[in-house]
């Protein structure tokens, strides 16, 4: 019991593990409750089993196996991940469960089988089971079957794939073992009961007693259709439908479905392919050649054998063909010639389509041999011709048989009509378009008129089955001229015919001749219109077969019916008189032949008039016609009645009922007078009219051929200007181009220039119907007038023919009616290229010239190809048949010699070119190898190659090349250039088709190897081509077809499926509908360029829009089309809808403490530590399941696309609800931010971009809710993030940039420093130099106190870049550096080590340009990026061009306003005002006006809150002498855009200063002092009277004697230079300000500024002001001003001078009081603020002293106690004698200062107190500020002045450097701050 103890306490999984078998069972029972309440299928808890379940089924001990069978059969039935498991674990059933004694494990290995069908794993459980027939252990061999029965009996034929079953049933049949044959028995009833008769041949071969038990049980079954009774997951749908019926109470409603449904099992499918090539005789060639006909016998006996394979295996059957062929067409014994044509029709059946490439070499040697009369020999050509017909399309061998049916001999005819008859009865009616019964019933026609009795009933046979098959009115119109007797005959064959396909109906129509079930589907033309939608019915029992056919041409026939009514007979002209005189008025008759010209008008009027009043049903057409040629006729020579006469022409042709006959008596009077000045028009009109009235084709063809029986070539000119325009108005439909062509040759070669104009403008009206090919019949015309053919030519490129506007009416019905057809989308190019002449050049092709072709010499096979070239050169256009030239060619496309290869290609472009749409039937045999050439290695052969494909494709239409099995053979060869090739032109041609034939699918395993190519373009073609295929065959079959791939690939080939199924094209709409308004003709060519922009443009729209969301869950976002099939659909809406209630939820779901539990899973490693260099499927699938549980399902399904666009449209989504879901956002932060690391892996920029937005917004939000990152969240981010800020694209650094710069303020920057200098070891030099200014800024923002873990350390690593090769790397290292200079001096030296000299000359040179060239523009620049740190483009040593300011502001603003809104209302006390900076940025104002704000909630006192900062370094004392550096670091932190951040910096400072001494406040004189400097730009905008108060107030706490007790005198010389200021700037009028204060009079202000103001006039008494100085002083003026400008020069360098100050002062004090008068302003304007100060207290100091008031200044030095960081001391600064030098210095050495010091943490301390004075004005006194003010006042104090005892020094040793600066340095300095100062002014 005590190791039942240890293991009791192990979890389930160990426990199923254990090597106890009691363990274990306890195990499994665990497992199977575990597994039943588990709900959720797609839990992470399954996943700790997966590696298990094969062990449940194994386990070797019998009591556990049966209860862990138990255990996985829950765990497959209720996980999500348990197909992973199928392979393994029905392996183990097979091997360790079927052999188990027991039935009950027997009964759960079955089970567990079926259950992993059920979740769509029935090919590897197949597999498995297969093999497990294998097994040497009968009994599982019998377990095997009977599991294969049972999944066949449930799920039917459709899930289970019979082929492999079937093929090993015959093998059981001879097994020992009778229970094995027993079993075997019970599957053969099953699969019988699923495909019946189809399973007879495949066991044709078991023992004869077997095969008659099995007949015996066969006949017992049930006639009625099996149904699949248990369903897969996928099929829930059928499922519920089956269930319904059964309680419905039985299941005959779903009978008719069913029968079309279940298509029936072809048995040719079930057999296995024979190679029979390789077992050809060695001599088999020999002998059939041999002249004994013994030995020919022997030869054809073995073929005969062999081809008794009922499935032959697909290979080059070229030679054998041929050889048969020739025994057919030329042996002379008749038994042989039987035997070559039994040999024949055993190839064509064993290859089926394979053998289509070799049915146009059969056909015409099959036909002729017909005139042999031995019935033994006709039977066995029949046979033949039958198989090869059902190989092959009727299409293809339309020309061959139609050109044996002209043949003089009887039997030749006879038995074509009665081939054509057979075949008719195995086509549909879309297989029998009208353009190719057409030519049928013409030479039918022409038969049943023969002499010969059979000749003429084989048409009859034939006719009758065509009528039967297409319907009555289809074949009517061809049949006009045939009299009722020989109509009656048709009609009654066609009563007898019975079609193939009429019998059973549905499935079982082909049961008798079982091959004739593969070509109908293959068969539907290729033109994009009528068949798709004919097929169904054509496929479905009775009815609608032939309801549908029937209706569709019923407009023909109407059609033909006007046809026949309008025809006349002749009437002669006493009749015509006679009908005439009933209709016209009596005088109108009498006039007509009047000698008057007036009365015959007159006449002519009556005649118009009542023309226009007659009825249709009553005009009498011809008699008026005849009437109106009466004489004079169209001899008429007045022009009047002539017009009338023309116009009543034209009249009666629109009323009446116009005839052919009406027409011929007009029409040479028409064209006689069409070219006539004044009747010309009318002429026109009238043959318009007649167009209209009858047919323009036949009116045209008429018009043109008398015009040009004439000689005038003014009508000749006219009749083609006329024809060309008619053309226009009536479409190019039934246009007979051939009966123009010789016209206009005669045109263009007439001598009258107006007649080859007319000429050429008609072809150029042609060219724009018939395209290209019309200029073949004008190659002879001499080079000018082809060049202006030409001409003509490229002008009307690119443009559409013009939509009819005539004989729309009837050509519209016919439209309609013959929407279907195919005849009609084939009008275009297809009969115009019919209309050509075409040469037989067949017998040109000699057996010399081909034996050429095949000869071993290489300079004659060229001669033989030249041959052939000329041959098809000079005959233009040619017949299909081309003898035996496509076998000699295909020979030479793999000929050693390259330049042949492309002569036989330019050959075969060149048979395209003139061959027209016939090339078709060459399709297999020539077209095919062409596919071959585009594998070959050389590039201009595969160029040579691709336009000859592209040619031949051009005329032939996709279809041909797609069906059979050629394109897939061709794919399977592992050539990789013609695998790109291949795919790269199906890529471009699939896209444009309307229908493929389903062997495309045959392409798709090949297309799968291809992903997977070694070759990276193979790939890639692969890709793009994948989506095309999908189109076509539709998602769900390409992803079937992934089931047989191994299980790594299908991973992958899946993924891609899932990509390819987002950006499927949509497929192009039925050219037909487009087409109904116009002619065929026309329809043709628009179809073409409307679908390719269509297709072009659906991924680009469903990118730039992705609004719609019921796409969200549809497979093709494709535009126009897309949105067209979700209305056309309703389900779709439906579901669209669906997902729009689902996403009205929340999308994020807060999960209490969640992310607490996935940091411990974490910590643990429970789970993957979120740590890669690329993300593995492992990470994704494991973010995927964690975020399952935080987010709405429909945004999982989005974040988790293979599309981008639905990345874009989640984050969209996530943008919109971040704001209102922000508890839940921060609840799943970690999962959020790990997804968008993802996203940075990814390659599409604006995920990129877009994710970057979200994250930008992200930080902000946080930031506003004080939230700080914990260490887990950042380290699954921020290392991922710093990768991207080496992005090549500048936007992208910006924005990462900017979200560092973010992330400084929910995450300490001290621990964001250690992944930025793991950054820096990047090989990408842009991140390393970007992630090295970042570290500056870091530096220069928080001090030395950010680098970590010791600033040594830090510095030592980054200073290792100053030697990097790349120049922005060794930049960004080198200011990072000079940031550390600038915190901590020379010190900095220390902490970098060793450098070698080259990069410490570097290093110093740098620290001393950043003293000396510090840019103008810096100091107006840099003070707003300070003070506003939130900016995120801000960045380090950066400084934005004047340009760019108004755009980062403007981009500053938009976020903050787009931020701001929701936020709470947190007052931001030191926001900018962007407005000022944008609207003025040539100059920034340098303390900008701060935003008013409600300040009581800010000085209410303060719970100091507990510090977040990290302590300060232990080292941090190493690098600072004084505790200044910390206090400057802390008081950076003031400036925070936060109060809670400002009051925590606060908080520490009153930490740090806590104990310090208590001194009176010196930190608001600091601040005064930097205010007082800006005084002169601000007078205007400050409320004087409130700081005259503050003042006021301050006085009366510290009076004059208490402020002279202290210890530093800058409280007192503070408050006098600041009034003194003031004082100066306004005048007198500084005492009307004076409002706020009480009582005035006892004031010691006010007494003190009338003391100034008083001073200050006297001061500026004599002052002259500048603009009275324009005229001309005297010279006795100018001397005086001269000498005293001297004595000042003089006086003020000495006061600059260390040594002489106190003299000078004295020396000024002294000439002052001798010229009370004296102007000092000029002298002082240039120099600074703090020197004017001085100079004046000076004065002062020495007036008191003279005076003996005051206390006497003893230091001869000056007092260098100026808080302001960026004033100079001025004795730092050397004056020249002419003081113009003493104002660049000071300005030189203040931008040094600038350079080298922040300042921020004066002016924040000074932004606080300025806050504070306007809260309550009596922050001088003291009172209400808090104690921790006073306590930093008193330590910055003392900090100030060891720094500026520090400076003093530095200054001693700079000086001399500093003077000897060259003077055009501060030439150049002088002007650019006057520039400045100018600007600030």
């Amino acid at each position: 019991m005590g190791d039942d103890s240890e293991w009791m306490k192990l979890p389930i999984d160990q426990k199923c593990e254990h090597k106890i078998w009691k363990a274990r069972l306890n195990g499994y029972e665990e497992a199977l409750k575990l597994f039943q309440k588990i709900e959720d299928e797609k839990s992470p808890e399954w996943g700790k089993y997966l590696g298990l379940i094969k062990k449940f089924v194994t386990d070797s001990n019998a009591v556990a196996q049966l209860k862990g069978l138990e255990a996985a059969l829950a765990f497959i039935e209720n996980a999500q991940v348990a197909g992973k498991t199928t392979g393994e674990v029905v392996s183990g059933v097979v091997g360790k469960v079927f052999n188990q004694p027991k039935a009950r494990a027997k009964e759960l290995g079955t089970d567990i089988c079926l259950m992993y069908i059920e979740i769509e794993k029935a090919e590897v459980v197949q597999d498995e089971l297969i093999k497990g027939l294998d097994n040497k252990n009968p009994k599982i061999v019998v377990a095997c079957i009977e599991t294969l029965r049972k999944a066949l009996c449930e799920f039917g034929s459709k899930i289970i794939t019979l082929k492999p079953v079937v093929k090993v049933l015959p093998k059981l049949f001879e097994s020992r073992e009778k229970a094995v044959r027993d079993e075997a028995k019970l599957l053969a009833v099953e699969i019988y009961r699923w495909i019946r008769d189809a399973l007879r041949t495949p066991l044709q071969n078991i023992n004869s007693v077997q095969l008659k038990e099995l007949e015996e049980e066969w006949v017992k079954l049930p006639n009625a259709a099996p149904k699949q009774t248990r369903f897969l997951r996928s099929q829930q749908d059928l499922k519920a439908k089956f269930e319904q019926q059964q309680a419905a109470g039985g299941d005959e409603a779903d009978g008719d479905d069913d029968e079309v449904e279940a298509a029936p099992v072809d048995p040719y499918e079930l057999l296995e392919a024979v190679e029979i090539l390789s077992k050809l005789p060695k001599d088999f060639y020999e002998k059939i050649e041999a002249k004994k006909w013994q030995e020919r016998k022997e030869a054809l006996e073995a073929v005969e054998a062999l081809t008794k394979n009922p499935k032959l295996e697909s290979g080059d059957y070229g030679d054998l063909v041929r050889a048969l062929k020739k025994v057919i067409g030329k042996d002379a014994n008749v038994m042989l010639v039987a035997m070559a044509a039994k040999c024949l029709a055993g190839l064509a059946t064993g290859l089926r389509k394979k053998f289509g490439t070799y049915a146009g070499h059969g056909v015409p040697t099959i036909l002729e041999k017909f005139k042999e009369k031995k019935p033994q020999v006709v039977q066995a050509l029949q046979e033949a011709i039958d198989a090869v017909f059902l190989t092959t399309s009727l299409q293809n061998i339309s020309e061959d048989v139609l050109s044996m049916m002209d043949n003089k001999n009887p039997s030749i005819k006879q038995q074509a009509s009665l081939f054509l008859a057979r075949s008719f009865r195995h086509c549909t009616p879309s297989m029998l378009p009208k353009s190719v019964l057409k030519p049928f019933c013409a030479a039918f026609l022409k038969q049943v008129n023969d002499s010969a009795p059979e000749v003429r009933d084989a048409a009859f046979e034939a006719l009758g089955t065509a009528m039967k098959v297409v319907g009555e009115k289809a074949v009517n119109p061809f049949l006009a001229d045939v009299d009722k007797l020989k109509l009656d005959k048709i009609k009654e064959c066609a009563d007898k015919v019975e079609l193939v396909g009429k019998k059973g109906g549905g499935g079982g129509e082909k049961k008798e001749k079982p091959a004739a079930k593969a070509p109908p589907p293959v068969e539907a033309p290729a033109k994009p219109s009528g068949p798709p939608k004919k097929a169904a019915p054509a496929k479905a029992a009775g009815p609608p077969k032939k309801g549908k056919p029937a209706s569709t041409p019923s407009a023909k026939s109407k059609k033909a019916s006007d046809t026949k009514e309008i025809v006349e007979t002749e009437l002669s002209p006493d009749v015509c008189e006679e009908k005439a005189a009933a209709v016209l008025p009596a005088s109108c008759m009498q006039l007509l032949d009047s000698g008057n010209w007036k009365e015959r008008l007159a006449s002519m009027e009556e005649f118009q008039r009542a023309v226009e009043q007659m009825d249709k049903s009553e005009m009498p057409c011809q008699a008026l016609v005849k009437m109106l040629a009466k004489k004079p006729g169209w001899k008429e020579t007045n022009f009047q009645v002539m017009q009338m006469k023309l116009h009543i022409v034209g009249l009666i042709a629109q009323k009446g009922s116009f005839s052919k006959t009406s027409a011929l008596v007009v029409l040479d009077g028409l064209v006689d007078k069409i070219g006539d000045v004044k009747c010309g028009s009318n002429a026109k009109e009238a043959l318009t009219a007649i167009g209209e009235a009858y047919s323009l084709p036949w009116t045209a063809e008429q018009v043109v051929s008398m015009a040009f029986t004439q000689k005038n070539p003014k009508n000749q000119a006219e009749t083609l200007s006329w024809l060309a325009n008619a053309m226009k108005e009536f479409g190019f439909a039934g246009i007979n181009v051939k009966a123009f062509i010789n016209n206009v040759k005669t045109a263009l070669g007439a001598t009258n220039p107006a007649v080859r104009t007319s000429a050429i403008t008609l072809l150029g009206v042609m060219y724009l119907y018939m395209g290209a090919p019309l200029r073949m019949f004008f190659e002879d015309e001499k080079p000018a007038l082809l060049s202006q053919i030409d001409a003509e030519f490229e002008k009307m490129q690119g443009q559409s023919p013009p939509a009819p506007i005539r004989g729309t009416k009837k050509a519209g019905a016919e439209e309609e009616g013959d929407a279907a057809e195919e005849e009609e989308v084939d009008g275009g190019a297809g009969d115009i290229m019919d209309l050509l002449p075409r040469t037989n050049i067949s017998d040109k092709i000699t057996s010399d010239m081909v034996s050429k072709i095949s000869d071993k010499n290489w300079k004659i096979r060229k001669e033989g190809l030249d041959e052939v070239a000329a041959v098809i050169s000079e005959a233009k256009f040619i017949q299909a048949n081309i003898g035996e030239l496509p076998m000699a060619l295909k020979g030479r496309l793999n000929d050693s010699n390259k330049l042949l290869v492309q002569q036989a290609l330019n050959i075969l472009q060149q048979i395209a070119t003139a061959m027209g749409p016939s090339l078709k039937q060459h399709v297999k045999n020539l077209g095919i190898p062409v596919i071959t050439v585009l594998g070959d290695s050389k590039p201009n052969v595969r160029a040579a190659a691709w336009s000859t494909l592209n040619a031949w494709v051009e005329q032939t239409g996709m279809k041909e090349w797609l069906e059979g099995e050629d394109l897939s053979e061709e794919l399977k060869k592992e050539n990789p250039f013609l695998r790109q090739e291949m795919l790269g032109w199906l890529a471009e041609k699939l896209p444009t088709l309307h229908t493929v034939p389903a062997d495309l699918m045959l392409c798709v395993p090949h297309l799968y190897a291809c992903l997977e190519d070694r070759s990276g373009d193979v790939r890639k073609k692969a890709q793009d081509a994948l989506p095309t295929f999908m189109m076509h065959l539709g998602y769900e079959k390409m992803s079937k077809a992934t089931g047989k791939l191994k299980p790594a690939s299908k991973d992958q080939v899946v993924g891609m499926l899932e990509k390819a199924r987002a950006v499927m094209p949509a497929k192009p709409a039925a050219p037909a509908k487009a087409a109904v308004s116009k002619p065929p003709a026309s329809s043709a060519p628009a179809a073409k360029p409307a679908s390719a922009p269509a297709r072009n443009q659906s991924p680009s729209e469903d990118f730039s829009e992705p609004e719609p969301k019921p796409d969200t869950k549809k497979a093709k976002p494709a535009g126009p089309a897309a949105k067209k099939g979700v209305v056309g659909k309703k389900p779709p809406v439906k579901a669209g809808a669906k997902d729009e209630e689902d996403k009205s939820g929340p999308i994020f779901i807060l999960v209490p403490n969640g992310k607490e539990q996935r940091i411990k899973e974490e910590k643990t490693l429970k789970i993957l530590k979120w740590n890669f260099n690329t993300p593995r499927d492992e990470y994704v699938e494991q973010l995927k399941t964690q975020m399952s549980t935080c987010l709405a399902k429909w945004l999982q399904d989005e974040l988790f696309h293979f599309d981008f666009q639905r990345h874009v449209k989640a984050i969209g989504a996530m943008i919109e609800r971040m704001e209102t879901e922000c508890e839940a956002v921060i609840g799943c932060l970690d999962l959020i931010l790990k997804w968008f690391t993802l996203r940075f892996f990814d390659t599409n920029t604006s995920v990129l971009m877009k994710a970057l937005e979200f994250l930008k917004l992200l930080f902000t939000m946080l930031s506003r809710k004080n939230y700080q990152l914990n260490d887990y969240e950042a380290s699954s981010f921020i290392p991922y993030l710093i990768l991207k800020v080496g992005e090549s694209k500048d936007v992208v650094r910006k924005d990462v940039r900017a979200i560092l710069t973010m992330l400084c303020k929910v995450y300490a920057a001290s621990k964001v420093f250690p992944f930025l200098m793991e950054g820096t070891k990047s090989k990408n030099s842009k991140q390393r130099s970007e992630c090295l200014e970042e570290l500056g800024c870091l530096i220069e923002n928080f001090g030395m106190n950010v680098c970590q873990p010791t600033p040594a350390k830090a510095l030592k690593e980054i200073a290792i870049h100053i030697g990097d090769r790349d120049t922005t790397v060794r930049n960004a290292s080198l200011n990072t550096v000079l940031a550390a200079y600038n915190a901590c001096g020379d010190q900095v030296f220390k902490l970098i080590g060793n450098l070698s000299e080259k990069e410490m000359s570097m290093l110093e040179e740098r620290i001393k340009r950043s003293a000396k060239k510090t840019p103008a523009a810096s100091a107006k620049q840099e003070r707003p990026q300070r003070e506003h740190p939130t900016n995120p483009n801000a960045t380090f040593l950066r400084k934005p061009t004047q340009e760019e300011v108004p755009n980062k502001l403007s981009q500053a603003r938009a976020q903050h306003a787009h931020l701001e809104q929701p936020a709470p209302s947190i007052p931001k006390e030191f926001q900018l005002d962007l407005d000022v900076f944008e609207n003025n940025h040539t100059c920034a104002s340098d303390i900008p006006d701060l935003v008013q704000h409600k300040l009581e909630e800010v000085l209410e006192p303060v719970m100091i809150p507990e510090r977040k900062m990290n302590s300060v370094s232990p080292h941090f004392d190493d690098i600072h002498n004084s505790t200044a550096s910390t206090i400057n670091f802390v008081i950076s932190q003031v400036a925070s855009g936060d109060i809670n951040t400002s009051i925590q910096a606060l908080a520490q400072i009153d930490e740090v200063l806590r104990q310090a001494d208590k001194t009176p406040v010196s930190c608001p004189m600091q601040c005064l002092w930097r205010m007082i400097r800006f005084l002169p730009q601000t007078i205007n905008s400050i409320n004087l009277d409130r700081i005259l108060l503050d003042v006021h107030n301050f006085m009366k706490v510290f009076p004059k004697e208490k402020l002279k007790q202290l210890k530093s005198d800058i409280p007192h010389r503070t408050l006098k230079t600041l009034l003194h200021t003031l004082c100066r700037l306004t005048g007198a009028k500084i005492l009307d300000h004076m409002s706020m204060i009480e009582n005035r009079n006892e004031s010691e202000l006010e007494a003190h500024l009338r003391r100034v103001v008083k001073h200050s006039a006297n001061l500026s008494g004599l002052k002259s002001d500048k603009s009275t100085e324009k005229g001309a002083l005297r010279s006795d003026d100018k001397v005086i001003k001269a000498k005293v400008s001297d004595i000042l020069s003089e006086i003020f360098k000495k006061i600059g001078s260390k040594e002489n100050t106190k003299e000078g002062l004295t020396e000024l004090y002294e000439y002052k009081q001798k010229y009370s008068d004296a102007d000092l302003e000029p002298f002082l304007r240039n120099t600074s603020q703090f020197f004017q100060s001085y100079v004046e207290r000076g004065l002062r100091m020495i007036e008191s002293e003279r005076e003996g008031k005051g206390r006497i200044q003893t230091s001869t030095v000056i007092p260098q106690h100026s808080t302001d960081s960026y004033l100079p001391s001025s004795s730092a600064v050397p004056i020249s004698s002419n003081g113009e030098d003493l104002n660049a210095a000071a300005y030189y050495e203040r931008l040094k200062i600038l350079r080298q010091r922040r300042g921020l943490e004066n002016s924040t301390v000074c932004l606080l107190l300025k806050l504070q004075s306007r809260h309550n004005g009596l922050h001088f006194r003291g009172l209400k500020m808090p104690e921790y003010l006073c306590v930093l006042h008193s330590k910055l104090s003392q900090l100030k002045e060891s720094r500026e005892h520090f400076q003093q020094e530095r200054t001693h040793s700079h000086s001399p450097t500093r003077s000897s600066s060259p003077a055009s340095n501060l030439d150049d300095l002088k002007k650019r701050l006057e520039r400045i100062k100018s600007n600030r002014q």
